[in-house]
């Protein structure tokens, strides 16, 4: 009996590299994705350095200098290191503090309102699915396609006492309105701010609501649950990411807050020219020719505008986590 063990075949040359061509096909694989991903996020890229890096960084930049004149201001003035005496002198401007403290009270008021209109409306077009939800779904929608200017500027016709159906409706029960007044003007850019974001943020937060599961809401049903509790006990908790993204937006415009306070200036005496940051920045730079102040002030802004949209991630996130243990 032949005890001897079978020798395995000699291994080819050809045997031997196809491990590493396999290897190399995959390097190459994983070299062409690498490509196209950076391909495709470099228009992104470029844009955003161009449009916010660049920009940023120049402001920051510019508001460590300050202009210097000396004599009677004859001669051309002078560029000198001014350290932190910009932010200084902004955090000290009294037209710029005050401007920040009224889009605070603004957004501590417009934003939660205008994000619970949303959500409520998100919440009917979701429990309607006929026609009739989808006509809703987009005259809600509608105001946020007619640019920001254009609404203010309708609002504003809607706001003049000669030609505004509101005013009129309100004197026949006796009852003098001005929207403009310095007791509602503030109310009344609060209202076309709404008018115009509300059906924007309420198509994501329905986005969000497409996203959840119908076999939570048929094991809902099983256990005897209806609409109410169904949408307060699992589609307002499902949808909570997108109401905080809403919201982080929400804060971000609410500091950029501009457009309709600049429309409304020219019929009203009661917004000036620093009723607003951005209006208090622009003010300086153009009117009083101080660009490097108001580049301070701009990065200030940035400064508070991050502080505020992390602060509240932060503080969405603590509710989630103690709520969901």
């Amino acid at each position: 009996m032949d005890t001897r063990v079978a020798e395995a075949p000699p291994t080819t040359a050809h045997q031997r590299s196809a491990p590493s061509r396999q290897r190399g096909r995959r390097r190459i694989a994983q070299r062409s994705r690498r490509i196209a991903v950076c391909g495709l996020l470099a228009p992104f890229a470029v844009t955003f350095m161009l449009s916010f890096l660049a920009p940023l960084g120049y402001a920051v930049y510019e508001s460590f200098f300050k202009q210097k004149r000396s004599g009677l201001g004859l001669t051309p003035p002078t560029r000198a290191f001014a350290g932190f005496t910009n932010y200084t002198q902004a955090l000290h401007n009294h037209d710029f503090t005050a401007g920040v403290w009224r889009v605070l009270l603004f957004g501590a008021v417009q934003v939660p309102v205008m994000l619970g209109i949303a959500l409520l409306l998100a919440l009917v077009v979701d429990a309607k699915k006929d026609r009739l939800a989808r006509w809703f779904r987009l005259a809600a929608f509608l105001p946020y396609a007619v640019p920001g200017v254009i609404g203010a500027i309708m609002w504003a016709f809607l706001y003049l006492k000669g030609s505004s159906p509101f005013v009129q409706a309100f004197s026949t029960f006796g009852l003098d309105v001005d929207f403009l007044s310095r007791h509602l003007v503030l109310a009344s850019i609060a209202n076309i701010v709404t008018w115009t974001w509300t059906g924007y943020n309420m198509i994501v937060i329905y986005s969000a609501l497409q996203a959840v599961p119908t076999e939570l809401y048929q094991a809902a049903e099983v256990d005897g649950c209806g609409p109410w509790r169904i949408a307060w006990h699992i589609k307002i908790p499902l949808v909570a990411p997108a109401l905080v993204l809403t919201g982080v937006f929400s804060i971000i415009g609410t500091v950029q807050l501009y457009n309709e306070p600049t429309v409304l200036r020219a019929l009203t005496s009661t917004i000036n020219a620093t009723y607003t940051p951005n209006m208090a920045v622009q003010n300086v730079a153009f009117t009083f020719n101080n660009y490097n102040l108001s580049a301070a002030m701009a990065v200030l802004l940035a400064l508070g505008t991050f502080v505020l949209s992390f602060g509240f991630l932060h503080l969405t996130r603590r509710f989630t986590e103690r709520a969901a243990s």
